[in-house]
């Protein structure tokens, strides 16, 4: 059974715009891991948060940090929870797709029970 679904849109060069406006907004919105990350793929990352955020109804617990996205060896693109975000979709799949193409980055979550 589907819990949510969630979708985000980016425009990157309005997106790459705020991250030089507000150079603090990389480091409170990424790990590490993900702020080393060209623009188009920050964007894209910005997108799934934001898309997960919606799937998962959560914006009184969501925390950045606690919802990174990696990639597996394959190049697919999987969440990685921590804090309060992991102990809500404890028990779920998460499906992730990210896009980022003509200048526009794209994300659809769908978070499914097991």
């Amino acid at each position: 059974m589907i819990r949510g679904i969630g979708i985000d849109v980016v425009d990157i060069e309005r997106f790459r715009l705020s991250l030089e406006r507000t150079p603090s907004l990389r480091e409170r919105i990424f790990t590490e891991r993900e702020a080393v990350l060209k623009t188009s793929s920050l964007a894209a990352r910005f997108a799934a948060k934001e898309a997960l955020a919606k799937a998962m109804n959560a914006k009184d617990i969501f925390t950045w940090h606690d919802a990174e996205v990696v990639n597996e060896e394959s190049g697919r693109p999987v969440f990685l929870f921590r804090g309060a975000i992991a102990e809500r979709i404890d028990g779920a799949n998460v499906q992730l797709s990210l896009s980022h193409d003509a200048g526009i980055a794209s994300a659809m979550v769908i978070i499914e029970d097991l």
